[in-house]
């Protein structure tokens, strides 16, 4: 699973906008997750437990531009988001957000990272089961 395109991220000036938008415009499905202030998107078909199951499909999400949030941001899968920052800062990139839970951590981990271009990349580690 290392090394995978796995995420997108929007961000929006008015995310209920962006919401009706990318649904009309593409038919994605949209989830907003209470208290986050972040909407889940789906792009195509989805499992039970929400993930895609087509190819050329992968999840991703809307929030309110800002902070990490100011451009569209990729997220790529790792392992270890832990020993991704080593080996990110090993090759001149820069963590902006270390590993961090998301909500309690039962839906995984995050991080944040620019490249050696200064782009704003997002990493992502599965719970363990």
């Amino acid at each position: 699973m290392s090394g995978e395109v796995g995420h997108f991220e929007i961000p929006a000036d008015k995310p209920e906008r962006a919401r009706k938008f990318y649904a009309a415009a593409f038919g994605w499905n949209m989830t907003e997750m209470p208290g986050m202030d972040y909407t889940m998107v789906s792009t195509g078909p989805v499992d039970e437990k929400g993930m895609p199951k087509g190819p050329g499909f992968i999840g991703g999400g809307i929030g309110a531009r800002g902070g990490l949030l100011e451009h569209p941001v990729v997220t790529i899968m790792v392992d270890d988001i832990e020993m991704a920052e080593k080996t990110i800062e090993k090759h001149g990139g820069k963590i902006l957000q270390k590993k961090k839970p998301i909500g309690d951590g039962s839906m995984g981990w995050t991080g944040y990272f620019k490249d050696s271009e200064g782009n704003t990349v997002g990493l992502y580690q599965w719970p363990k089961e």
